[in-house]
């Protein structure tokens, strides 16, 4: 019987599923829009904030319940009083509407015995391997052989809980095998194997499916907390940014008015200077004339008493001609028109000063600024030349005279004698200060990732080198592109070096003296950059000294 049962099943079973997909398919981008963002199912009594998102009543109650605070979960914003949340009974019916119009998936099982009209089935027996409805399932509610055998609610594919085998119902579950069986399979297939019923085992996995349920609702929700984040931190960081930027401005703004307004008062006052000068020089250049001419009748008068036989008139007038005549210190006024130079010279140098020390403020002030983005760089030795002893710490790296023997890897540098940070940027801002006292020679910059590390290289940004160098002691360059000669009013003892990855930008100071050394600007960044160190060679011990990555000392 139960043979005949099957094969009949499986030649008259007949369902009726409902499945509109056009409906289903039309309606799925618009189901994500009726989605909380907290529960990620369809909005169940639906409120919205005043900000103007929207989440299941339950789910905000929730969030704010837990909190000290009620703020929204999607945008952070906070309200100072918590919110009297009303339905939003517009969005309540849009989601009644999507949910009629787009029904889940049903199956309907019909009765296998039932001869003209069948009935829907109100069990299937897993023994007979059929289904009945309520008038043909009363044999087995009363019959006492019947009474033994296994319903279930109805199913139209009986056929997956019988054992293809032995059919006989699929009851026992074997966890050796990690498969169903029937009570002959473990006489056979699986005897010996630990089995159980098989609601036991059903039992145990919902119990596991309840925990990863548990466990995947947590990640969802602390990815959802992890993106709100991000949103957050994102919009901080944009604020801070602009903060920054009117700062910058402003003080760069003050400085070029200072600068002009110096600028004003120098040419105005050279001017007048000039004009002072000028018109002095044209009543000197006056009264010498008038002086020369003077001079001259007197001269002529002392050529003619020189000749004369006329004693009496001589001796009369010799004392008026011979006598000092009222004449200006031609060598004095010389001097003060010196004074009137040095006084220019002293104002000029008066004004140079004012502005160098307020440029001196405002790289200290920028300075400042770029000391807040300082991150621990620590050298990685996979990529030293293995001429370099680097320190225990990774802060240190000389040049030996020895060569030592190790591996030779492609991020090695070889003969170069360079090394690169561990740990690379590809985005932000970054900062790090070197002590470089006692060294002759030095390179100090970023380099990109992808640089070719073998044979001898040339420091320049085509080539991925963004870099500071010193050579024979006191020559200190720019390895740009061409390379730029640097004029630095004292040697740098520490320098510090500023990038910020999106700007294009690479800066170099002398912390020290709060002074500005040199910076690559517009540079288009694509891959990681990393810090980049070359103590260059010992040179008989004249350049022993160790580049130091020191902590950033906070310029007050």
């Amino acid at each position: 019987m139960a043979e005949s049962s099957l094969t009949a099943r499986k030649t008259r079973r007949k369902s009726i599923e409902h499945d509109p997909p056009s409906m289903s398919s039309s309606m799925s981008s618009l189901s994500e829009e009726i989605q909380c963002s907290v529960c990620l199912d369809v909005f169940t009594d639906p409120v919205s904030t005043p900000c103007g998102h929207n989440f299941c009543k339950i789910c905000l109650n929730k969030c704010w319940d837990n909190s000290q605070t009620c703020s929204c979960p999607y945008c952070k914003e906070t309200f100072k009083q918590r919110p009297d949340l009303k339905i939003n009974t517009t969005l309540r019916e849009l989601v009644d509407h999507c949910k009629k119009k787009s029904p889940e998936k049903t199956t309907e099982v019909l009765c296998d015995f039932c001869e003209e009209r069948k009935l829907k089935a109100l069990k299937s027996c897993l023994v007979c391997q059929s289904s009945y409805c309520e008038t043909h399932l009363e044999p087995h509610l009363r019959v006492t052989r019947l009474k033994k055998h296994k319903l279930m609610d109805p199913v139209s594919n009986l056929e997956d809980y019988i054992c293809q085998k032995h059919e006989r119902p699929l009851d026992l579950f074997c966890r050796d095998d990690q498969t169903c069986v029937c009570s002959f399979c473990t006489e056979t297939d699986h005897k010996n194997h630990n089995t159980v019923p098989i609601e036991e085992e059903s039992q145990e996995k919902k119990t596991e499916l309840m925990k990863t349920q548990k466990d995947v609702q947590l990640m969802i929700q602390n990815r959802i907390k992890k993106i709100q984040d991000i949103k957050h931190s994102a919009e901080v960081r944009k604020r801070n940014t602009e903060k920054e930027k009117a700062v910058r401005v402003e003080l760069f703004t003050d400085l070029i008015r200072s600068i002009e307004r110096h600028q004003t008062e120098l040419l105005e006052m050279m001017e007048e200077q000039q004009k002072a000068a000028e018109k002095q020089e044209q009543e000197l250049i006056e009264e010498l004339e008038q002086e020369i001419t003077e001079l001259k009748m007197r001269n002529t008068e002392l050529e003619q008493l020189s000749h004369t036989e006329d004693h009496l008139h001589l001796l009369q007038i010799h004392s008026s001609l011979c006598s000092s005549r009222n004449t200006r210190n031609w060598p004095e006024i010389s001097m003060k028109t010196h004074e009137s130079l040095e006084t220019l010279r002293r104002d000029l140098t008066q004004l140079k000063d004012t502005i160098d020390e307020k440029l001196t403020l405002t790289v200290s002030t920028e300075l400042k600024w770029m000391q807040q983005y300082a991150v621990d760089v620590t050298l990685d030795p996979d990529t030293a030349q293995p001429n370099l002893i680097l320190s225990d710490d990774g802060k240190q790296v000389r040049h030996g005279d020895i060569r030592q023997k190790l591996p030779d890897k492609p991020e090695r540098f070889d003969p170069c004698p360079c090394v690169l940070g561990k740990e690379g940027f590809s985005s932000g801002r970054f900062y790090f200060e070197v002590q470089v006292k006692g060294k002759t020679e030095w390179g100090l910059g970023v380099a990109r990732e992808s640089i070719n590390r073998k044979g001898w290289i040339t420091l320049r940004p085509s080539d991925g080198y963004w870099t500071v160098v010193l050579r024979n002691g006191d020559e200190y360059y720019a390895c740009d592109d061409p390379r730029v000669s640097l004029s630095l009013r004292v040697k740098p003892q520490r320098v510090g070096v500023f990038v910020d990855y999106e700007e294009g930008l690479v800066s170099f100071y002398d912390v020290e003296s709060s002074s500005h050394i040199y910076s690559f600007t517009a540079q288009s960044f694509t891959e990681k950059l990393y810090p980049f160190f070359s103590p260059f060679l010992n040179n008989g011990g004249k350049n022993s000294s160790p580049l130091i990555i020191t902590p950033v000392s906070y310029n007050k």
